[in-house]
């Protein structure tokens, strides 16, 4: 009897004590322009709680009940503190104000520095877009993606190349995500510049590891954009003309106050100058690339908000009318989000997005065209429940439809080659997810979940066997909507952060990742004639274990951070090509492929300064990535051709005054992996090089120094403003090689000489930015 009573006593105390706490939730958006901000911190002092707002502005905290003061802050805004009778459970939105010294608060994240040691999560990295502006990048314009490969653990595809690569991982293994829609090809002018205008970037989250299992897909990163949702206030306008492009976004609330709208666009104009030739053919040649984005927002009442956004973007090039070549994207979301209560959030998506690519020849011998698409639809419901200040639950379900039309090719009866015309492949990914961030004790944080997967098959389709040379040994057909193969996979994510004290801890995560989308590239910069595949009865799910540990530090009240994480990657199912490979219209490519398998490691080295007139960081990496496949370099390792042993960049910028803002990066890595030859031999008068190991030899070392400067002159019309920005890519002209290539000499063949290609040297840019 003595325990029934203690122990109903035990039970009645938790719920009156339960009973006694109330809810208080909202929203946490801009005061000037009502946009959402994503991940500001709601802290209530005396009960020493706090939590932050989601990727839709919203919040719920748990308090006990009685007069509270919350405090709401976000980077680059000031804090507002209010007193909040809380004897019931309530809605509190909030408006911030932004701070008007902000560029002196420059820091790498948008939640409290703190946050950088006690959270669980780690290998994630946030941006804004104010870090973006002042980074120098080629030719003046702002690109995320040339600022991501800056970071630790991230390495460039090559001078100019919008591709990156994550701990040692491919090009094609990053998740890119814009408002929840994969983007294929993030790249302009063959890489250049990325896909994504910075005007209409919100926010920009980077995960290298311990990736939450909300995400799926791809097996070495994700990097999730946000597109702003439009000034709900007043009509604005901002944008920029520079060099080579100009840009122009527009945004303004719809009529009832109820919502708002936002278009931005960017267009080059570099082809305008091949108008000045004197060669015909020249003049008739195109160069330029635009893209477009748009996103409507609309609040039918206070527990339901509708979203609709899009990107559209496309490449041109040609020469005369002889040759064309033309790429790009599409992306569409339509989002509902719905607050079911006060601790329950869900948002339901509908998703399109594809990539397409033609290739025309016209020439004397007839003339043929190359085209290639990829598309999908995906259907995703997500929901996010918080129980308690010490616990976040997020679970869901995702459908993704998925259709290649690998590149086929139609040519006209004078042409020297045949037209082919090679079969759809399609598959379904239906996965399961359920998530929990926990703070266990005052010490100890837990982030854990599991993600299951199916990906089928799917018919129509003929699928091919082959032999160990190659040949076709069986085939099988499969009809409409038949599924013809099962990849059953579960996908166990953990993360846990252990506070040493106040002002470090020590992070340890795990996670596996699955990827069924192939890109089969022979190149260090991804191209946008790469084909794509899906798994297959012959391709398997590539797959990948991450283990990552780490150590964090804040210094001087969160002024600095310092980190080191190492991590180890394993990768099976990669795959890579027999020599003398056909990938290009080949209904037998899955006869051309190997598989193998990877492993990468490294150690990742970040010292941030987060406030002050001068920011930035230094990062360095020292890495390893290799592979392994039978029928290359006899079995053995051999290094992967993103693989670098030293990657080092100094991000600074520096607030000099009101007018005067200056930026710079020193960037120094050691060179890909490369094959040269080991020989060379005379076949009927021709010199053909031998090779033996694969990547075994260096390119040579990467440094340069970018420079950029802002002017900001004195406000004459508090509507408009107004600044100019001038930089220098490669400030001391280093002639860094994109090319290296073996040649006999001119004055005696029977030596060979190697030679290197230089892109680019000292670029200066220039560019007039607006807004009103």
């Amino acid at each position: 009897m003595t325990k029934f009573l203690l122990t109903t006593s035990l039970i009645f105390n938790s719920i009156l004590c339960i009973a006694q706490k109330k809810v208080l939730s909202g929203t946490v958006r801009d005061a000037n322009t009502g946009e959402t901000l994503i991940g500001a911190v709601i802290t209530e002092d005396l009960a020493q709680v706090s939590t932050s707002t989601n990727s839709y502005g919203f919040y719920s905290l748990l308090l006990p009940q009685g007069d509270r003061t919350v405090s709401v802050s976000y980077v680059g805004y000031e804090t507002q503190t209010k007193v909040l009778s809380l004897n019931e459970s309530i809605k509190y939105d909030v408006e911030l104000i932004p701070n008007q010294n902000k560029l002196e608060e420059v820091i790498v994240s948008g939640t409290r520095r703190s946050k950088n040691v006690k959270s669980p999560q780690m290998g994630a990295f946030k941006f804004s877009t104010e870090e973006i502006k002042n980074v120098p990048v080629l030719f003046g314009e702002k690109d995320l993606l040339k600022t991501i490969q800056l970071l630790p653990g991230v390495q460039s595809g090559g001078e100019g190349s919008a591709n990156f690569f994550v701990r040692g991982g491919g090009g094609d293994q990053n998740l890119i995500l814009l408002d929840e829609a994969i983007v294929y090809n993030a790249s302009h002018l063959l890489g250049f510049f990325s896909t994504f205008n910075s005007d209409a970037v919100k926010d920009v989250q980077l995960y290298k590891g311990g990736i939450p299992s909300q995400y799926g897909g791809r097996i070495s990163s994700v990097l999730d954009i946000a597109m702003v949702d439009g000034n709900q206030k007043e009509f604005s306008a901002e944008g920029g003309i520079g060099l080579i492009a100009s840009r122009l976004k527009v945004s303004a609330p719809l009529s009832d106050g109820r919502g708002s709208f936002m278009i931005s666009g960017r267009r080059t104009y570099a082809d305008l100058f091949l108008k000045l030739s004197s060669d015909q053919d020249v003049k008739q040649s195109k160069l330029y690339f635009y893209d477009l984005n748009a996103k409507l927002n609309y609040r039918i009442d206070d527990r339901n908000k509708i979203f609709v956004s899009g990107y559209f973007g496309k490449d041109d090039l040609g020469f005369s009318d002889k040759f064309g070549f033309n790429w790009g994207n599409s992306t569409a979301t339509v989002r509902w989000n719905h607050i079911f209560n006060d601790r329950l959030f869900g948002n339901t998506s509908l998703i399109y997005s594809d990539f397409n690519y033609n290739v025309g020849v016209n020439g004397n011998s007839g003339d043929f065209d190359i085209a290639s698409k990829i598309g999908n639809f995906n259907l995703k419901q997500d929901f996010s429940f918080y129980p308690s200040n010490s616990s976040t639950i997020r679970f869901g379900v995702n459908a993704l439809n998925q259709t290649i039309r690998p590149a086929s090719l139609s040519a006209d009866e004078d042409a020297n080659v045949n037209s082919i015309r090679i079969e759809k492949r399609k598959g379904w990914d239906i996965s399961a997810y359920f998530s929990h961030e926990w703070k266990a004790t005052e010490r100890l944080s837990l982030l854990y979940g599991l993600r299951s997967s199916d990906f089928m098959v799917i018919g129509p389709g003929t699928f091919y066997s082959f032999d160990g040379e190659r040949d076709v040994v069986g085939e099988q057909y499969f009809g409409n909507g038949t599924v013809a193969k099962h990849y059953i996979n579960l996908e166990p994510r953990l993360s846990a952060s252990l506070l040493l004290n106040s002002q470090s801890s020590i992070k340890l995560s795990y996670n596996r990742m699955v990827q069924n989308l192939h890109q089969l590239t022979n190149s260090t910069s991804a191209l946008p004639t790469d084909q794509y595949v899906l798994s297959s009865l012959n391709i398997k799910p590539q797959l990948a274990d991450q283990v990552a540990f780490g150590y964090f530090r804040n210094f001087s009240e969160n002024t600095y951070e310092f980190s080191v994480e190492s991590y180890y990657k394993s990768m099976d199912n990669q795959i890579d090509f027999r020599t003398g490979a056909d990938l290009q219209a080949n209904k037998l490519l899955e006869g051309e492929l190997l598989f193998g398998k990877g492993r990468a490691y490294g150690l990742e080295f970040l010292l941030r300064k987060s406030r002050g007139k001068l920011s930035g960081w230094i990062g360095y990496t020292l890495s390893k990535s290799e592979r392994k496949f039978n029928g290359i370099n006899q079995g053995n390792w051999f290094n992967a051709r993103q693989d670098r042993t030293h990657d080092v960049s100094l991000v600074t910028m520096y607030k000099l005054s009101d007018k005067w803002s200056f930026g710079a990066n020193l960037i120094f890595n050691s060179g890909n992996a490369v094959t040269y030859p080991a020989g060379k031999y005379d076949l009927n008068n021709t010199t053909l090089f031998y090779y033996t190991e694969r990547n075994s030899h260096r390119a040579p070392n990467y440094h340069r120094l970018d420079l950029s400067a802002t002017y900001e002159p004195q406000k004459s019309n508090k509507r408009f403003t107004s600044s100019w920005t001038f930089g220098i890519y490669n400030a001391y002209n280093r002639r860094n090689a994109y090319i290296v290539d073996f040649r006999e000499n001119e004055n005696n063949p029977t030596i060979t000489e190697a030679y290197q290609i230089a892109l680019f040297g000292i670029i200066p840019s220039v560019t007039w930015n607006f807004k009103f």
